[in-house]
Formats: structure tokens, sequence, C-alpha cells
């Protein structure tokens, strides 16, 4: 796996999304994802993305429990913001300077690190002006306890304000051949003039772009997806022709639509001028190899053409969220 630079933090050209090892997607094996972690640090995807809320708490226990005596093969990330009680009901967005120190402290404990490589801002608290947040994030950055900061789903003006308290190293958004906003709304542009990396979340679309999902019944009964608009009535079949498309190109080439997905984010670094680097979710090492493969994936300019025609801007049906307020701020 060769690697890309995210402003001043080097990392794999392909991350590892943890989430889903402990909430949102039905069915958890925590023996499981361990094996799956330790496979993607054997194969060199050692950018390992999760956060406090995802669980809540549990999946960073899991990612320390996975990086015990491996801590120098990983480079971790993960965030605050959305905050959470220990019964996972949502306390709300949480972006006040003190919560930050309080927030980054507890993370340390639960991954059984001295520091965070890159902690992310998770949504923006509009209720705290964007630099009085920052200007914590600063704080943790001078005390040792972060390497890096990023923000997560940040409109260009927040990230323009965030950056000029302290630099930005990385903006994570939803980024995939079936959510192009990024492209639309600034961000990405934002973050070619400012040097800032990008790392795009849901790169697979949720796992629809797979081509594994045929019908919403495929998903376990407490799978968050059966609430998202994308997965839901017409706006599901819809979105299944954008990935037969998809999935026809990807058999001419002799990989699966995931694979082609993949490759169609990383290829993204060369036509955006900034490093795009996607976070694959997984919770299984078989579907870990599969998506690590796609590295070695090369698209021509004609591949790059045809997946546009098949998967253009807004083509995907239904919003993102079933709530779309706390995003873009």
């Amino acid at each position: 796996m060769h690697n890309q630079t995210l402003r001043d933090l080097t990392v794999s050209a392909q991350g590892l999304g943890c989430m889903g090892m402990s909430d949102f997607y039905g069915n958890r094996d925590e023996d499981e994802a361990v094996r799956t972690i330790h496979r993607a640090l054997d194969l060199g995807v050692t950018f390992l993305d999760t956060a406090d809320m995802y669980g809540p708490f549990t999946n960073e226990r899991l990612v320390g429990r996975a990086i015990a005596g491996r801590r120098e093969d990983a480079v971790v990330a993960t965030k605050f913001g959305n905050e959470r009680r220990e019964d996972g009901s949502f306390v709300g967005i949480n972006g006040r300077p003190e919560y930050v120190h309080s927030a980054c402290d507890a993370s340390l404990q639960r991954l059984g690190v001295d520091v965070i490589d890159l902690y992310y801002q998770h949504r923006v608290d509009t209720s705290v002006p964007i630099e009085e947040t920052w200007g914590a994030m600063a704080e943790l950055v001078q005390a040792g306890k972060i390497r890096h900061a990023g923000i997560s789903e940040a409109a260009p003006e927040t990230i323009r304000r965030a950056h000029a308290v302290q630099p930005i190293t990385a903006v994570q958004t939803e980024y995939s051949l079936w959510t192009r906003d990024p492209e639309e709304d600034g961000v990405l542009a934002t973050c070619a003039e400012l040097g800032i990396g990008f790392v795009a979340y849901s790169p697979l679309g949720r796992g629809f772009l797979s081509g594994q999902i045929r019908s919403v019944d495929d998903l376990a009964p407490d799978d968050f997806r059966r609430h998202n608009p994308r997965f839901q009535g017409e706006a599901f079949e819809q979105n299944l022709r954008l990935v037969e498309r998809v999935r026809e190109i990807a058999e001419e080439k002799g990989v699966t639509a995931g694979q082609l997905a993949l490759a169609w984010v990383m290829a993204q670094s060369g036509r955006h001028g900034v490093a795009v680097v996607p976070i694959p979710g997984t919770k299984r090492v078989s579907y870990l190899e599969e998506n690590a493969a796609a590295a070695d994936l090369a698209l021509s300019d004609d591949d790059l053409r045809r997946l546009d025609e098949a998967a253009p801007a807004g083509a995907a049906v239904g919003d993102r969220y079933p709530d779309m307020s706390t995003v873009h701020r």
C-alpha cells in the first residue's frame, strides 16, 4: 500500500473506517473486528478512523485493544463533538472549549495512547464561535495530546475560520461516486487552496456501491441505513440503476464494483489538486482485503470519463441523512 500526505501527515493511501465494527450496521463480532484491524496493518492500511460517539465509546476501546503492541504501525484518527450518553442516547453537538479538552482526555484513555495522531471536530456546533472551539484544538496540539487537527462536514467559510486559528491537516466529508457534493459546494477547492488534505468517508456509498445490497431486506433490522432516504422506496430503485452502470464497467475491467468505486475516489487526488484518502469501513477480513486491492487499480482517462457519465454529480436520489441540519455548517 502506497502512502498519501494530508498536508503534514503521512497516511496510507486508503484507510479503514472502524465505526461499523461497533455501531449502526447491525451484528457485531469484536474478535473478527480485531482480526480485521490486524490484517489492515499487515497490508499497510495503517490509517484507522474512529470516534468517541461510535458505540458509544466502545469503538475507541476496540481500536485501542487492536493496536496494543503495534502503536507505531498505526495512524490513529478519532473525533469529538457528537455527544452521546453511555446508553447511546444523543445529547447534541458540543464544541465548547472545556468539552474539547475533556473529550480528548477521555479518548486518549479509551484508546490507550499517549497522543492522538489526527483529532477531528466531528460536527460544527453553531452555538459556539468556531474560533473558540479551535482555540482549544490549538491548545491540545501545544500540550502534545494531539499531533494534527481536522474537521468533518464543515462549509468552506467555517474551514477558513478554523484554519486561521490552528492549521487544519484534513477535512473529512462524505464523498463517493454517488455523493459528489464536495466538488460542487467548494470544499475540495477550499482544501486545495489552503493545502489541506481531504478524507472521504463512506466512499462506497454506505456499502451501496459494492453492489451487494439489492433490497432493504438485505440489511439487518437495526441497521441505520433502513432510515436513510437513499435506501428507501423509489430512491432505492433509482440508485440501484446507478450501481448497475458502475458494476458493468467494473466487470469489463475484471474487478468488483466496490474496488472500482474506491479506485475512483483515490484517483480524485490528481483531479482536484488535493490529496484524497478514502476510509472504507468494514468489519470483516475478506472485505478489507478486497478493498485494499483497489489501491493497485489504475484508472485511465477513459475509465474516469465513463464513470463520470455513469454517476454524474447529483445522480443519486435522496438526502445523505434523514436530518441534514448538522452537516456542512
